[in-house]
């Protein structure tokens, strides 16, 4: 069995100097890799190990990553439905499905899920950046007061969430082999 492999020598750091685009879209792509370099390698059953108390796992981690690029891409921004498989997913009946079902999902299944979700959002983010750019604003409103979000609001919020699950990840793998890292 061949597992998925990415190291932080694949990496590109985000540029010093770049238009405010260029910046958010490099930062968002460090974090999306230095996650990928955080799950890279692992089993099936590495990638389902929680570090207590907690009960979060690598492989939830990345299931859950790939929703919610997802949900604030394709479906908040662009209005659309989320991707396969959490376009059918009975979310009242299990909040936590993502979490919940990425035991059963190979390393192979998680990072193609992964990369898919990813592949969908660019494809997404390239449209609104040649288009209206970062001002653009999603077809779904904030439900407290039925704005908009912009497009550079969205992508700092995902920094911002791979920064946060990022943490979680350096923990929880180096509780699973030693490996550690940035």
């Amino acid at each position: 069995m061949t597992l998925p492999t990415f190291s932080g020598d694949d990496r590109v750091d985000p540029p010093l100097q770049a238009d405010e685009a260029t910046t958010l879209r490099a930062f968002l792509d460090y974090h999306r890799d230095t996650f990928r370099w955080k799950c890279a390698g692992l089993t099936q059953e590495q990638l389902a190990q929680a570090l207590p108390p907690t009960d979060m796992t690598l492989g939830g981690m990345m299931k859950h990553l790939a929703v919610v690029e997802s949900g604030w891409f394709e479906e908040t921004f662009a209005g659309g439905s989320q991707m396969p498989p959490f376009d059918t997913v009975d979310w009242d009946a299990d909040r936590d499905w993502e979490w919940h079902t990425a035991k059963d999902d190979s390393p192979a299944e998680l990072f193609a899920l992964f990369d898919e979700a990813v592949r969908r959002a660019d494809a997404v983010i390239d449209t609104a950046l040649a288009g209206p750019g970062l001002d653009a604003g999603s077809v779904q409103e904030d439900r407290r007061d039925n704005t908009p979000f912009s497009l550079r609001w969205i992508i700092v919020h995902m920094i911002e969430e791979y920064a946060r699950h990022n943490g979680h990840a350096d923990l929880i793998r180096q509780s699973i082999d030693g490996e550690t890292g940035e």
